[in-house]
């Protein structure tokens, strides 16, 4: 368990010797669908959580109720698994292995939902107390995207202290550390943690953090050589979200994506399933300068039925599509206009933040620098390092895509 909770690269083997020495365990087979069922076709999965449950029952209620919440998360009924996990918490308070759903409050898309589930972490880890570290590493993770960066900092380290592999206390950490710019010091603590565990689960995630602390103490080759060491060709949105931010700062990005696998991910179906997914495309297509596909792209989101895409997503396309036609102005205004509904994006604090360089970016290139200055005036008054935030203010020609795939 402490391996599964831990996100550790034993995790895996362990549960596949757990069900293989215990077949008629459970909650054993319902956390490896849990882990591994987004490999499966929808039939095994049925099948595999059918049998799960069936074993379950047998054991106890806490048990049937952890496969069932299982069996919707894992079948993308995120709004169901989270209102199945009120009622689970209510009966089996800080139960840890429920704990291992908790994303699916996020994963609704929806503010209500996000606020509470925030609201039922922070209770479930004052009842589970401080001796908790999957709980304490919870909530670093919560007040993290909060914004409560020194808390979630203070916690990430408890939880650390008591369990050093928490992979979920230190990726709390490194989203606190990018809030105040820790740089070279967190990046060396991110290469130690994941050298003792080269097989964590969080090895590409974590290392695409590192690459943003090195873009902001001003390190681009260790960005770039992460970027393509680091990354496998599915992680589009990762390697584009750094390259764009490389774009964005006036710096050579890494290998690139292939603009047709990009135009395959968004034309195939559910390409257009979640709202953030479909954004990381967007950057993939803007490094590349592909401006009529921003445009098109643009459109479909614009005539789409869903309040996210046509009120948010669509205009941050255009501008981003602007930005790549050198069209600075127009890309300010439909980036001012955004707001706070900018956060209807999705995806956290340290990926959304994107939208506002692009446009300190574009009001660069527009003239206007000192509301530039204002609107990062927050990030480079506080981050340690911002290499990256002076870059992003300083008068030059606009960003193009140029460097090797």
């Amino acid at each position: 368990m402490d391996a599964l909770l831990s996100l550790s690269g034993q995790a895996l083997p362990l549960l596949r010797q757990w069900v293989g020495s215990d077949p008629g365990c459970g909650v054993a087979r319902a956390l490896l669908s849990l882990a591994t069922g987004d490999r499966w076709d929808d039939a095994v999965l049925k099948e595999q959580l059918v049998v799960a449950h069936r074993d379950a029952r047998a054991v106890g209620e806490r048990e049937a109720s952890l496969v069932y919440g299982v069996f919707l998360h894992t079948h993308r009924q995120y709004r169901l698994t989270a209102d199945h996990l009120v009622g689970h918490f209510a009966r089996w308070p800080a139960d840890e292995l429920a704990g291992l759903m908790l994303g699916a409050f996020s994963s609704c898309e929806d503010a209500a939902y996000r606020a509470h589930g925030d609201a039922l972490i922070e209770r479930q880890a004052l009842l589970a107390g401080p001796e908790s570290w999957p709980w304490m590493s919870w909530l670093a993770s919560t007040r993290a995207e909060q914004g409560r960066v020194r808390e979630a900092h203070e916690l990430a380290g408890q939880a650390l202290a008591l369990c050093p592999r928490s992979g979920v206390a230190a990726h709390a950490l490194a989203h606190a550390e990018h809030e105040l710019g820790a740089g070279q010091a967190s990046v060396e603590f991110l290469d130690r943690w994941l050298a003792a565990d080269p097989q964590a689960v969080q090895l590409r995630h974590l290392n695409w953090h590192a690459a943003l602390q090195s873009i902001a103490c001003g390190d681009f080759p260790d960005a770039r050589r992460r970027a393509d060491a680091a990354l496998a060709r599915t992680d589009v949105g990762m390697r584009a979200a750094t390259n764009w931010r490389l774009l964005l700062a006036g710096q050579t990005p890494a290998g690139r994506s292939d603009p047709e696998h990009v135009r395959e991910l968004l034309a195939a179906p559910g390409g257009m399933a979640e709202v953030f997914h479909t954004f990381n495309l967007a950057l993939a297509l803007a490094v590349e300068a592909a401006t009529e596909d921003l445009e098109a792209l643009a459109r479909r989101a614009a005539a789409d039925e869903r309040p996210d895409y046509r009120e948010v997503l669509a205009p941050v396309v255009r501008a981003l599509a602007e930005v790549t036609a050198g069209r600075p102005r127009a890309a300010v205004d439909l980036l001012s206009g955004l707001g706070e509904k900018a956060e209807r994006i999705g995806g956290v604090r340290v990926e959304r933040e994107i939208i506002q360089d692009t446009l300190a970016r574009a009001l660069v290139d527009a003239g206007e620098h000192v509301r530039a200055a204002g609107l990062l005036h927050h990030r480079t008054t506080t981050r340690s390092h911002h290499t990256y935030e002076d870059l992003l203010l300083a008068a030059r020609a606009p960003a193009t895509a140029v460097g090797p795939r």
